[in-house]
């Protein structure tokens, strides 16, 4: 998994995901819940305070910088002191499974993935929504999914029960030498079906009929748009052990944006995991 400048975390061999737009937030998460008393948003808790920077002794909330540290700000004293604040309502609709303030908040991402994890991630329809790239109106990149040596062997070594992931009956045990023909007769035959696509489009046949040769190794691009909850759902799905490799890669890359936009609830989403 990697992060480039732009904010976009490259994926496999040719695939990304990327953040379009964040709405909502966990202050909103809360403001929901409190519809039924009016009390709205009160707070984060405040576990440092500088004495320094406010006179009245009350302090300056100063968080995240260590005991015995001097403030950053004017380098005179700090307090610590334990005051909790929404993090505990937030604590409680998560724990008691109060899923629909969740719901006032989310992502919609960019994704670039090989069809066939298209395949499974659209099974996840509520509340989500997809907008993928057409090849009845434009050409398919021309990008194939090669697994890596390492995916193959090591995928084979460790399918257990997990009958998707095994070999037909009487199979031998794959190794690096076999693993390393297969890929190649692989790739040529992606080669192969790339030549008869370009070959149908240049023909003149419709972009519709000349697709059908495309595998489910194609990658394709796609917008996917879904509320806080259901992409909670999506990872607890998705990222776990039984999800196919390449599903749960882009998993754990949805895992990272979000930590980074709702951390005080991916926190307790992997809390509850751990």
């Amino acid at each position: 998994m990697t992060m480039v400048m732009d904010g976009r975390i490259e994926l496999l061999d040719h695939g990304y995901l990327q953040l379009v737009e964040k709405w909502g937030s966990e202050e909103q998460i809360v403001e929901s819940a409190r519809m039924s008393t009016g009390k709205g948003f009160l707070g984060w808790g405040v576990e440092e305070t500088c004495e320094g920077c406010d006179g009245s002794g009350t302090g300056t909330k100063m968080l995240g910088h260590g005991p015995g540290s001097l403030c950053p700000k004017c380098r005179g004293r700090k307090v610590f002191i334990n005051k909790p604040g929404d993090e505990k309502l937030l604590r409680t609709l998560w724990t008691n499974e109060h899923g629909t303030p969740f719901e006032m908040a989310g992502i919609t991402i960019e994704v670039q993935a090989p069809i066939m994890v298209f395949r499974e991630w659209h099974r996840h329809r509520v509340p989500f929504g997809y907008n993928e790239l057409s090849a009845r109106y434009t050409p398919l990149p021309d990008f194939d999914y090669v697994p890596s040596i390492e995916r193959v062997v090591e995928g084979a070594k460790n399918a257990g029960r997990n009958k998707q992931a095994q070999a037909v009956e009487a199979a031998p045990t794959i190794g690096e030498v076999s693993t390393r023909e297969w890929l190649d007769e692989l790739t040529q035959a992606y080669q192969h079906c790339e030549r008869v696509y370009q070959s149908g489009l240049k023909r003149g046949v419709p972009k519709e009929l000349a697709r059908l040769i495309v595998p489910v190794g194609r990658y394709s691009r796609m917008r996917a748009t879904g509320n806080l909850r259901g992409w909670l759902a999506f990872l607890k799905l998705r990222d776990a052990k039984p999800a196919q490799h390449e599903i749960r890669v882009f998993a754990k890359a949805v895992h990272v944006l979000l930590t980074g936009l709702f951390p005080r609830t991916l926190a307790l989403f992997d809390e509850g995991r751990s």
